[in-house]
């Protein structure tokens, strides 16, 4: 009856303890396109050495086959290094958590292209001082954090994979988003511009602006959700999520607050 018991005993502390196994989510803040200091080799590498049980990938579903392969057409570094991870170490899962159909829905509601011919409009009225002196101030300090980015995005990577960059992004997208919709919202010229959507319909500037602004809330509060989706599906794994390092500051913010309470842990790829 006693070794009965023990070997209960033991079975229940191997079964708890495989189910208190936490699981790992780390965000790599990535650039999409090959640069000297970061391409799809070094990111490679960085798998090679973090070895997860699945990459979850910026991209929506129809980045993969039905049976989750990478379509081959696809050559950003994410997809690349990932593809190459996969087939070395088949077990590896790769899954899209993406805004699903982003372009076509941007396209649909009207923010694209109107929020890139908006800053366009206000790269214009800055030039030829139309612009009050607060406007300005929003508009060239918005042009300015992005000159810090540029010179951290060219060194290694985790030089845009921590908190102080996190930060400068964070600020700059409030400046894209909050502080120059305070300028397109109230000036005239922004109203009386229009891009027909391909519904025909009509959309100023400054809607449309307005649409990008809480489009980009929006995709990034969906991808987190998604995140915390395949983190649930797959407890106790290992999971690296490519983004966009812009993006970071976001789903960091997010995935703190849908993981308080969760046997969950957010990490950097360069911490053991």
């Amino acid at each position: 009856m006693n070794k009965t018991i023990l070997i209960l005993l033991t079975l229940i502390t191997i079964l708890s303890c495989e189910k208190e196994k936490t699981t790992e989510i780390i965000l790599i803040g990535t650039l999409h396109n090959p640069e000297p200091n970061f391409n799809s080799e070094i990111l490679f590498d960085i798998l090679e050495d973090i070895k997860p049980d699945l990459i979850l990938l910026e991209g929506d579903s129809s980045f993969f086959t039905t049976d989750f392969r990478l379509k081959k057409a696809l050559n950003s570094n994410e997809t690349i290094a990932s593809t190459k991870y996969a087939e070395k170490y088949p077990m590896t899962k790769l899954r899209p958590y993406g805004f699903e159909g982003r372009i076509q829905h941007r396209i649909n509601i009207g923010s694209r292209p109107t929020d890139g011919l908006t800053t366009k409009l206000l790269d214009s009225l800055n030039k030829a001082n139309l612009l009050s002196a607060s406007e300005a101030n929003i508009f060239n300090k918005w042009q300015a954090l992005i000159e810090p980015l540029k010179v951290l995005a060219s060194k290694s990577p985790e030089n845009f994979n921590n908190p102080t960059t996190d930060s400068i992004c964070a600020e700059r997208q409030y400046y894209q988003y909050k502080m120059l919709t305070k300028i397109t919202n109230t000036r005239d010229e922004f109203a009386n511009r229009f891009h027909t959507k391909p519904n025909g319909q009509k959309i100023s500037y400054r809607d449309g602006y307005q649409l990008a602004d809480e489009f980009w809330d929006l995709r990034n509060q969906t991808m987190a959700k998604n995140i915390m989706r395949m983190a649930e599906l797959n407890k106790g794994k290992r999971i690296i999520v490519t983004n966009g390092f812009m993006h970071r500051y976001y789903l960091i913010k997010e995935l703190k607050r849908l993981t308080k309470g969760k046997n969950i842990i957010l990490k950097e790829f360069y911490e053991k």
